[in-house]
């Protein structure tokens, strides 16, 4: 996927549908001249409806979406005819969409499943004819109902990428290869920082043909929790994984400041993220001998499981799949 093809973050101005309105009506025919009320009730206006979609993992297809206006309910007619219901619409998201309201910035709505379905935005309710109103003291009832007005206002619709593990690190730590190497994902590599602009996802094959997904995101810098390099806009996709792998490499001036700086840009952001299961993933370490490693894990935090590994060599990742795989699967 390109990276102006991943969309996270739109905005729309929705409107669900105006209930159709009840009318006033007294059966008229050839066989009666005065007969009593049969005006029929309006039809409920349209609703908007988010609808999630597994095969979708990005917004594009709402770029142009600007508008969402759903129809309104039809007027209610004489026999005590109903008016139809307007036709709603339906927006098909990915999985992990959140959908806030702009102008409180509440969240609205969460789409995890796909199938799932939340009706956004309520169509109004279609008016009561004149029919309903008819009591023994007033037979002939003179009024009927309006329909409800739609809902409207500016939306907003953000995806979080859904994935079991988020690979965090400095740009150029070597994510991009590691997600390359232990699953089918084909993300850019290259040796600058901020190759990785859009995060990547992939499949990891574990044993008995189970898998967990990983997902590579754009590096982080210091100084990304107030907006520095790219800042909030990546930040929010970590908060959807269970376990976060921080990958640090061997070459590093200081392993140890490299991860707090990473853990504090997090904590900046948002404090439940240290709530998260850490591993601590020493990449680039086939350069290493055994002293070496002995110095490095003596710098890194001791409550912390950590692993050398290096993807170019194949070193490590089967240690790495098991100590993912246990922290996903550890009891609650």
């Amino acid at each position: 996927m390109s990276d102006r093809n991943f969309i996270d973050y739109i905005r729309i101005f929705a409107r669900s549908g105006h209930g159709g309105a009840g009318i006033r009506h007294f059966m008229r025919n050839k066989l009666t001249a005065m007969g009593g009320p049969d005006g029929g009730d309006g039809g409920r206006g349209g609703h908007i409806i988010l609808r999630g979609n597994s095969n979708l993992w990005t917004l594009l297809h709402l770029r142009y979406f600007k508008n969402v206006l759903a129809e309104n309910g039809e007027n209610g007619s004489k026999n005590n005819c109903t008016g139809r219901d307007g036709k709603d619409i339906i927006i098909e998201v990915p999985l992990g969409t959140i959908a806030r309201n702009e102008e409180t910035g509440q969240q609205e709505a969460e789409i995890l499943a796909d199938g799932q379905e939340f009706v956004w935005l309520k169509g109004g309710r279609g008016g009561l004819g004149n029919s309903h109103f008819a009591t023994p003291t007033n037979q002939v009832p003179d009024h009927a109902q309006p329909g409800e007005p739609g809902v409207e206002g500016w939306k907003q619709i953000e995806l979080k990428v859904l994935a079991d593990v988020g690979l965090v690190g400095f740009p150029n730590a070597g994510k991009s290869t590691l997600l390359s190497v232990i699953t089918a994902a084909k993300p850019k590599i290259a040796n600058y920082a901020f190759t990785t602009l859009i995060p990547q996802l992939g499949m990891v094959a574990y044993r008995d043909n189970q898998s967990f997904c990983i997902a590579d995101l754009p590096g982080i810098i210091e100084g990304a929790a107030e907006g520095k390099g790219l800042g909030h806009r990546f930040l929010r996709h970590i908060e959807r994984n269970a376990v976060l792998l921080f990958l640090i490499p061997a070459d590093s001036a200081d392993h140890r400041k490299e991860f707090e700086v990473l853990r504090n840009e997090l904590e900046a952001y948002n404090p439940e993220m240290l709530q998260k299961d850490f591993l601590i993933a020493v990449s680039k370490s086939d350069m290493l001998d055994q002293e070496l490693k002995e110095a490095i894990a003596k710098e890194l935090p001791a409550n912390i499981p950590h692993v050398f590994i290096s993807s170019v060599a194949q070193q490590g990742l089967t240690e790495l799949k098991d100590q993912l795989w246990k922290a996903l699967n550890k009891p609650a």
